[in-house]
C-alpha cells in the first residue's frame, strides 16, 4: 500500500467513524505503520497484519479518545505494546507529553525505534512494570490522563492506573463489549482507589466491533499501598 492509498483509506475511516482526519500527520501514521510491520517479522508485536485492518483496529479506535485529551495534558498508557493507544494519540494531539509503559522489553525496543524514526519529542518509551513506576513520585499521581486498551480486567486495570491520575484528571479504559459483570465487579476497587465512573461511551467502529470507552474521573488521593505488587491486582483483584 502506497501513502495514498493509505490516506484515502485512513480518511474514509476517519469520517465513518466521525474523527477528524489530520492530513498533516497521516504521513507519520504511515511511516509508524510500516516501522511495526517491518518490526513484526522479527518479533510479535501485532497480530494485525493485514494494512486496511491495521488502520481500523489500531489507528481508528485509538483516535477514538482524542476527544478526552487536551493538547496540554500529560499522558501515561499503561500496557501500550506495540504503541496503541499511545502513539496515534501523540500523533493526533503533538503537544502532549507522553509516557508509555510496557513490562516486555522488546516491545519497548520497538517504541524506541518508532520515536526515533518518527523524530517524536515530548514522549518516552519505559521497560518497566506498572506497579513499580508507581512508586516513583515523579510519576505517581502526576498525570492528567492515563490510557489502557483491553488490558485485564477493570477492577485489576484500575488498580495499576488509577494511582497515576492527579485528582480532577481522568483514567480511560479501552474495553470490549458486555461490560456490564465488569462494571458491577469493578465498582469497590475504582471508589476505595479514589475514582468514579464519569463517563461510559459506547462506539461501533466500522460495523466490524464495539469499543466500549470508560472513563473514570480521580476525585481522592490512592492510598500508597496500591497498586499492590507480585501479580496481586490480576490473581485477588479488590472486591
Amino acid at each position: 500500500m502506497n501513502l495514498k492509498e493509505f490516506q484515502k483509506i485512513f480518511k474514509e475511516e476517519c469520517y465513518k467513524n466521525r474523527i477528524e482526519f489530520k492530513e498533516n500527520v497521516s504521513e507519520k501514521f504511515y511511516q509508524y505503520m510500516n516501522l511495526i510491520l517491518e518490526w513484526n517479522e522479527k518479533i510479535n508485536v501485532t497480530a494485525i497484519k493485514e494494512e486496511k485492518e491495521f488502520i481500523v483496529k489500531h489507528f481508528v479506535d485509538s483516535l477514538t479518545i482524542c476527544g478526552f485529551i487536551k493538547e496540554s495534558n500529560r499522558v501515561l498508557d499503561i500496557g501500550t505494546g506495540a504503541g496503541f493507544p499511545g502513539i496515534p494519540v501523540k500523533l493526533y494531539h503533538p503537544n502532549i507529553d507522553a509516557t508509555l509503559i510496557d513490562s516486555v522489553n522488546k516491545k519497548v525496543t520497538v517504541l524506541k525505534d518508532v520515536i526515533e524514526k518518527l523524530k517524536l519529542e515530548k514522549i518516552e518509551a519505559l521497560h518497566i512494570r506498572a506497579e513499580d513506576f508507581a512508586q516513583d513520585l515523579n510519576y505517581r499521581e502526576r498525570f492528567d490522563v492515563v490510557t489502557t486498551r483491553a488490558v485485564s480486567s477493570l477492577a485489576t486495570i484500575s488498580e495499576y492506573m488509577l494511582p497515576f491520575v492527579r485528582i480532577g484528571g481522568i483514567a480511560i479504559c479501552m474495553k470490549g463489549p458486555n461490560i456490564e459483570q465488569e462494571l458491577e465487579d469493578a465498582k469497590k476497587a475504582i471508589k476505595l482507589l479514589g475514582g468514579e465512573i464519569e463517563k461510559i461511551e459506547k462506539i461501533q467502529i466500522d460495523n466490524e466491533f464495539e469499543r466500549n470507552i470508560i472513563v473514570i474521573k480521580k476525585i481522592n488521593k490512592t492510598d500508597k499501598k496500591y497498586p499492590r505488587g507480585q501479580g496481586r491486582p490480576a490473581k485477588e483483584p479488590i472486591k
